[in-house]
């Protein structure tokens, strides 16, 4: 039942990481068409409009959500390529530990940076 629901949470992230990827592929290689994130005439990664979309909440909060499912999304998919190799059980929870470890580290990491940017 854990694994149903784990792979549910997988599909999940999925569908999070095309609906924000697709935002932020708008954003940033669309825009200058659209004109509605970016000053008009000017280029996506210019330092003004990367400081005004840091200062923005809104692009603060699906940076952390996007970064948050990316790393479930890729440290399952990674774990369950892991456990198709069928280690030891003790091998599987090192697997575990490290996985859980090293994602919170890194989405500490991202989010703490995504979050200082807004002081720019």
């Amino acid at each position: 039942m854990r694994d149903q629901r784990l792979w549910t949470w997988h599909v999940g992230a999925g569908i999070v990481i095309l609906v924000f990827l697709g935002l932020h592929m708008a954003i940033m290689h669309v825009d200058t068409l659209l004109g509605v994130f970016n000053a008009p005439r000017t280029e996506a990664i210019d330092w003004e409009n990367v400081v005004h979309r840091a200062q923005s909440a809104f692009f603060v909060v699906t940076y952390v959500v996007l970064l948050g499912t990316a790393l479930f999304h890729g440290l399952y998919g990674l774990r369950n390529i892991v456990f198709e190799l069928n280690p030891t059980s003790g091998l599987k929870k090192a697997v575990n530990v490290v996985l859980l470890i090293g994602g919170i580290g890194l989405f500490g990491l991202g989010a703490w940076a995504a979050i200082a940017s807004r002081a720019l």
